[in-house]
């Protein structure tokens, strides 16, 4: 749990305390941090941190997160094509309240093939990619691990 909570407050930083706009998959990449939280909160609470059935279900939406970054490093590599929900940089909200918004805002979908930082040559999908398959490997071989 401390690693997601980390991973959040690490992307809320970029995003506020840097300006860096998260693109479309950039939010998706937060969502299985904010579940393993939550579920691991709700295991906690109920006592069940410890059960091999918690861990192998972290691992598994640790193992979803990595998907997802990989497949957002395939985009921002043009390995692959976006979703279209992506944009392109150029799209525009569907609403006219959207778009005043965002034109208010300054705040125009950011295309998710653009590589906002990196660090070393590798963009921050690569360390999300990295990083969820450590933790899902983590939670899958405490499963294996004899419990006493």
């Amino acid at each position: 749990m401390l690693a997601s909570a980390g991973a959040l407050i690490t992307a809320l930083i970029a995003q506020y305390g840097f300006g860096l706009a998260p693109c479309v998959l950039c939010s998706y990449q937060r969502i299985p941090y904010a579940a393993v939280l939550v579920f691991g909160l709700c295991a906690l609470a109920i006592g069940q941190w410890d059960h091999r059935g918690v861990a192998f279900a972290l691992g598994g939406v640790f193992l979803a997160g990595a998907v997802l970054a990989f497949y957002h490093n395939g985009v921002e590599q043009q390995w692959w094509i976006a979703a279209t929900s992506c944009g392109d940089g150029r799209s525009l909200p569907l609403t006219v309240l959207e778009l005043r918004l965002a034109l208010s805002e300054g705040a125009m979908p950011r295309a998710c093939d653009d590589v906002n930082w990196s660090l070393f040559g590798l963009s921050i999908t690569v360390y999300n990619t990295i990083l969820s398959l450590a933790l899902a490997a983590s939670c899958f071989f405490s499963v294996r691990a004899p419990h006493g």
